[in-house]
């Protein structure tokens, strides 16, 4: 007896405003396809307003997961059932499973930095001395993985010192980590006992691709590992500058995808096939 056909998909997605620009669903959906999955990742674009009937829509739809993204990774959080820890200390949350019309949300940013860093870069964080430019939702879920991992000290530098010294806060009361605010100015000096760079603005991101961070690149120093959150072009111009002074770069693509994996998992069960969804991702950021 021939098995009965389904035509019906499990359904993931993306909650944003805006969102079209999102390329996660084309790593997301060349996974599945590896896979043979029966599942699907849609980008939805979801006003601010609409975001609690959109949270209650993933029950009654029967969505497996979802992604946030801006404006809505800390505004999901009242209407989910359980929180992870580390989102919690971040108060974002960028992942969802629904498990048993549960919604359980989970924060995948800092966790596929650390993946980039050991896997790619070939660095434990334990122990070593981070410099962080920016203090926003990507500096945010780097800086409590990277304190939750053993980091020894922290240093976030941020042309507002507001928000610079907000994150410094949350991270030596929740994490009880050494962290320090610095101040950004055009000749910011990298301090020579400073093990890694990490670049956690959106500046360099394309179609602004030709910006760099400002700062003394002079103080770049041989061994210096520089990393950058930008997927988009992968070889920014702030790494190409960081490698010429002989420093170690790691590129945004991996963070991007290795945060996919995770989600990608936490959906599905399945290890996530993440040389099909960099080759994905590669291949879609060098259309453009």
């Amino acid at each position: 007896m021939k098995d009965q056909t389904s035509y019906r998909m499990e359904l993931t997605g993306v909650f944003g405003f805006p969102v079209d620009e999102n390329p996660t669903v084309v790593m997301i959906e060349a996974a599945f396809r590896a896979l043979d999955l029966p599942w699907r990742y849609l980008n939805l674009r979801v006003p601010p307003a609409d975001l609690p009937a959109a949270v209650k829509g993933l029950r009654a739809m029967g969505f497996r997961g979802i992604n946030l993204t801006i404006p809505h990774k800390r505004d999901v959080i009242p209407y989910l059932d359980e929180v992870a820890d580390n989102a919690r200390i971040m108060g974002a949350v960028n992942t969802v499973c629904i498990e048993q019309g549960r919604l359980i949300g989970a924060n995948t940013d800092g966790k596929g930095f650390l993946r980039a860093l050991n896997d790619d870069a070939q660095v434990n964080p334990d122990g070593r001395k981070f410099m962080i430019l920016g203090a926003g939702g990507a500096a945010r879920a780097i800086t409590v993985e990277l304190a939750l991992a053993g980091a020894a000290s922290i240093v976030i530098v941020n042309r507002d010192e507001g928000r610079g010294r907000e994150l410094v806060d949350l991270l030596v009361e929740h994490t009880g980590a050494r962290a320090a605010y610095q101040p950004w100015n055009d000749d910011l000096a990298i301090p020579e006992d400073t093990n890694v760079l990490v670049n956690a603005t959106s500046i360099g991101l394309y179609p602004q691709d030709e910006e760099m961070p400002r700062l003394n690149y002079a103080t770049i120093k041989p061994g210096l590992v520089v990393c950058d959150v930008i997927p988009n072009p992968p070889r920014t111009r702030f790494l190409e500058a960081a490698a010429a002074r002989g420093a170690v770069t790691l590129d945004g693509l991996g963070m991007l995808v290795y945060q996919g994996a995770i989600a990608f998992k936490l959906w599905t069960g399945r290890e996530a096939p993440v040389a099909v969804m960099k080759q994905a991702l590669a291949a879609e950021f060098a259309a453009q």
